[in-house]
């Protein structure tokens, strides 16, 4: 039996029982773990046999006596031995959850407003930032026997003694960091593997996101503090709301949902704009026990249909408009095509009705008014729910079949996102957080809506983009305005900003005087975005890596656990704690540092990560864990160096076959970025009936260059033979005035690959301007 720090009192669950506030009663730590450390291993090549694979080592010149001297990490290739794949592990389905008594407790360190674990003072880490090269060789897989044995726990202090706890001892780990969490019910079991490869967290634990997010807070005295900031340059609105307007909202909108039939285990699809009320609607969801699947406001119909006939919701919950720069978005018509695309109909569809603009219709006996049914409507309490009970349903990208519903257990996800606030972003109860993304995306469920509000800080809600709205003076303003610690977005957002102003002259009319780091995610970051940052900014900026299944970075600098501020450039951070990662060959062998392989996590993975795909057990298995049987498969490429910091080079479909030689797109365009007069770049292999393949590079130049495009071309082709070599048969860019990316600031590689060698393409939903296709297609019309 789990032994807590603190509880406990006996009550009869009802659907308004209020989980009771009673003082933590004192408890002993336990003793700490001692765990050793293996040496890192050197990297060196062995003979390969006559069935070789890929291999990818890195050749370390001395160290750099400079900043200017730190140069990007190009990706070549080395052949080695592979041999037989491992068997599969057996499959399962997960356990049925039941329903029991209920208990309360209010742990020690739980707090009003979250907060760190205990003795997470900051030690220093890190060391200095090392040049690499890569040797040439023949083509392969991934890995090879000349790579092996690297540790991923390098560093120092805190963050190295956090590491290895959570590798050595799992369960007492995250047990303790659980504490932090208010539980009706203490688990029985911190960890079960019964049905591999999935792992139940905190085993008939039961809990309520929405209390721990929203309540406990007032019952703590925060009430009066300020929850969420709302700033809409679109509409030129701003708002501050406080807890305990955050809970009047939601309770009273969980109450509408109950009235309306919904309840524990339900589905509801919201799709809404980036505005309070979406949050509202994902919170009175958890608050209620009902599945939300959120899903960006204005998405084409087909795809809204394919998702609602997936999720098949009890009530659709949607707004009257969502507003672009420049333009206004009807939803309700995108909303009736999709209902009558798919089988599915929802009992009822809630509308929020947009101030100062038109009202929408409502359809008689389906739709109900927002305003009308919360007039109207009485508070609900929190439905306590099992630690395994899916939050939320997240659909991501997938290229055929179903769609690709990640499913998020409730109890896990909640105490890794308040212990990534402090040990990760390094943050406080109360200091201003901004996750500069969509509601749509994980990181705006993570970081917009529960992770800030499970641990106490104001999260910073934006309706608005980096440049245009007005200017691209707009981020600085939000943070001088509302006095944020710290920023997350993404590199493509910085560069955007410094596109359209290179001397960052409209954010120098604003004193960051509160702002203290910059965190990027979601695309690789190039060295000069990076450098570009630190010097506009002037706060330390620090790339870190996670994916839509992980609910939270799987790799970052955690300044709360005194991981250094200034890393290696290129590098995306140190293996969170919890998330054992490694590096492997195609033949599952370990790679040594600075050899280019799969990036794969020892199981079990960490509280937090996803469950499993809704309704497609069979794909969850097949995906990530039969390639690589015992590990998580992230589908990413990359390498460590040997202080344990990992490098994210691409996809590993985005390997470029040049020759025989396997080429990263990635390493190629961070090249081409490092070239001054180039803001945005994407990389995708052109078939060519020699090489078989050859990069071909789209490039945005910067606003403010005084040169022709053939110059640039020269310019930057010579850089690509300098830095990377001429095996990389780089020769050939083309110039266009913008790039499409995704919402979340990601390029679509496996469309523009299809429209640069004359395939048909898909351009998916979450692209915000599909007529950037089109003129790609006429500047490489021209180019031919």
């Amino acid at each position: 039996m789990h032994r807590a720090a603190g509880f406990l009192t006996l009550w009869p669950p009802t659907p308004h029982s209020r989980a009771p506030t009673l003082q933590p009663v004192a408890s002993s730590p336990p003793p700490p773990l001692q765990v050793g450390f293996s040496r890192q291993l050197q990297c060196d090549f062995q003979t390969p046999g006559p069935r070789a694979h890929l291999g990818i080592c890195l050749r370390l010149p001395p160290a750099p006596r400079g900043p200017q001297e730190v140069a990007r990490a190009p990706i070549f290739a080395q052949e080695v031995h592979s041999g037989p794949r491992a068997a599969l592990p057996a499959g399962g389905q997960p356990a049925a959850m039941k329903p029991s008594w209920l208990q309360c407790r209010k742990v020690t360190g739980a707090g009003g407003l979250g907060g760190p674990l205990p003795g997470s003072s900051p030690a220093r880490g890190a060391g200095t930032a090392r040049r690499a090269y890569l040797a040439p060789g023949p083509r392969g897989a991934l890995g090879g026997r000349g790579c092996r044995a690297l540790s991923s726990a390098g560093g120092g202090g805190e963050y190295k003694t956090h590491f290895a706890a959570s590798v050595a001892d799992p369960e007492r780990f995250w047990g303790k960091a659980a504490e932090q969490i208010s539980w009706y019910k203490p688990w029985t079991k911190t960890l079960e593997n019964r049905y591999p490869p999935s792992t139940s967290w905190f085993v008939e634990g039961m809990l309520n996101i929405c209390y721990n997010a929203v309540d406990r807070h007032i019952e703590n005295g925060q009430g009066d503090k300020i929850a969420i900031i709302y700033d809409s340059p679109v509409t030129d609105t701003k708002a501050t709301i406080t807890y305990k307007e955050v809970l009047e909202q939601v309770s009273k909108l969980a109450g509408v949902l109950v009235k309306h039939g919904v309840k524990k285990g339900d589905t509801v699809v919201i799709y809404m704009p980036m505005i309070p009320q979406a949050m509202y609607t994902m919170l009175a969801c958890a608050r209620i026990g009902a599945i939300h699947s959120l899903i960006f406001g204005g998405f084409a119909s087909k795809e809204l249909s394919s998702r609602i006939d997936h999720a098949k919701p009890k009530v659709v919950v949607t707004a009257s408009f969502g507003i672009e720069p420049g333009r206004r978005v009807e939803y309700i018509p995108l909303l009736e095509e999709a209902l009558r695309l798919g089988q599915h109909k929802p009992d009822h569809v809630l509308i929020y009705n947009r101030p100062n603009m038109e009202t929408v219709p409502l359809a008689p006996g389906r739709d109900l008014d927002w305003d009308e049914e919360m007039a109207k409507a009485q508070s609900h309490d929190c439905v306590p729910v099992l630690s395994e009970h899916p939050l939320y349903i997240l659909y991501t990208s997938g290229t055929t079949g179903l769609p690709k519903g990640v499913v998020r257990p409730t109890g896990g996800y909640a105490v890794m996102l308040n212990w990534t606030m402090s040990s990760i972003y390094g943050l406080k109860p109360g200091e201003v957080w901004w996750a500069a993304s969509d509601l749509g995306w994980v990181v705006g469920h993570s970081y917009i809506c529960y992770g800030p509000l499970l641990h106490g800080n104001t999260t910073v809600l934006y309706e608005g983009k980096p440049v245009g709205t007005p200017d691209a003076g707009a981020y600085f303003r939000v943070l001088a305005e509302h006095g944020v610690a710290a920023l997350f977005t993404a590199p493509t957002a910085i560069r955007a900003i410094r596109q359209q102003d290179p001397g960052a002259a409209l954010g120098k009319r604003y004193s960051l005087t509160r702002f203290k780091t910059l965190f990027v995610a979601g695309e690789r970051c190039d060295v000069e975005t990076l450098e570009w940052s630190k010097k506009v900014f002037r706060v330390p900026v620090l790339d870190h890596w996670w994916q839509t299944e992980t609910g939270s970075p799987i790799t970052a600098s955690c300044i709360g656990l005194g991981n250094s501020k200034t890393p290696p450039p290129g590098q995306a951070g140190k293996s969170v704690p919890g998330y054992n990662v490694m590096i492997l060959d195609d033949n599952m062998q370990k790679l040594k540092a600075r050899c280019l392989g799969n990036i794969v996590v020892k199981l079990p993975l960490p509280p937090g990560a996803f469950s499993g795909l809704w309704k497609n057990q069979e794909a969850f298995k097949h995906l990530y864990f039969e390639k690589f049987p015992g590990y998580y498969d992230t589908m990413d490429a990359g390498y460590m160096d040997e202080e344990g910091y990992l490098y994210v080079m691409s996809r590993v479909d985005d390997v470029i076959n040049v020759a025989g030689h396997r080429i990263s797109a990635g390493a190629i365009e961070e090249s081409v970025l490092s070239h001054g007069m180039v803001a945005d770049c994407a990389v995708v292999g052109k078939e060519d009936p020699l090489k078989g393949h050859v990069p071909l590079a789209l490039c945005v130049l910067r606003k403010d260059i005084n040169t022709t495009e053939e110059q640039v071309l020269e310019e930057i082709v010579n850089h690509v033979r300098q830095s990377i070599g001429p095996v990389a048969a780089f020769r050939n860019a083309v110039f266009v005035k913008q790039l499409p990316k995704t919402r979340s600031g990601k390029i679509p590689r496996s469309a523009l690959s299809a429209l640069v060698n004359g395939k048909p393409y898909k351009i998916t939903p979450t692209i915000e301007d599909p007529s950037i296709f089109g003129h790609i297609e006429e500047v490489l019309k021209q180019a031919s």
